[in-house]
This record gives structure tokens, C-alpha cells and sequence, in this order.
């Protein structure tokens, strides 16, 4: 079973990527653009069959080395 491990920054966490490419964007005459964040998708393949105990192992898996608790915020789903 495959897991959806999606890690952002936090709001009011400066996101330095994010403001890089806004700019950038800009520069391109995208001009609509208010705001840029950048974060990070993992994808996990895992021998669960169970979606529950995916989910979880995905949950736990983010939450033990995958994201900065103190910064990033994860949300995990079952592909």
C-alpha cells in the first residue's frame, strides 16, 4: 500500500525558497502571485494491507524523522 507523506513550513515560518521563486515569478509577469510556499511530498510503499495501520506507520513514520515538528506541519494519506 502506497502512503502520501505532503510536509509544509508552518505558517510564520519564513520560507526563504518560497519568497525565491515568488519573486522570480514576478520577474516572469506573473504578476498575480501573493504568495509562494514550498514543501515536500513523499511517497512511501509499504507491505500493510490494512489502510488504518498505513496511515499510521505513515503518521509515525513523519513524525520521527521525516519532518521538523518544530517548523513543518505533515499530513499523511493512503494512495
Amino acid at each position: 500500500m502506497k502512503v502520501r507523506i505532503d510536509i509544509m513550513l508552518k505558517n510564520g515560518v519564513l520560507d526563504p525558497q518560497g519568497k525565491a521563486i515568488g519573486h522570480a515569478l514576478g520577474t516572469l509577469g506573473f504578476a498575480g502571485v501573493e504568495d509562494v510556499r514550498v514543501g515536500k511530498t513523499i511517497f512511501v510503499t509499504t507491505s500493510e494491507t490494512d489502510a488504518a495501520q498505513a496511515l499510521a506507520a505513515g503518521k509515525a513514520m513523519a513524525e520521527k524523522i521525516l519532518a521538523n515538528l518544530v517548523i513543518e506541519d505533515f499530513i499523511v494519506t493512503v494512495v
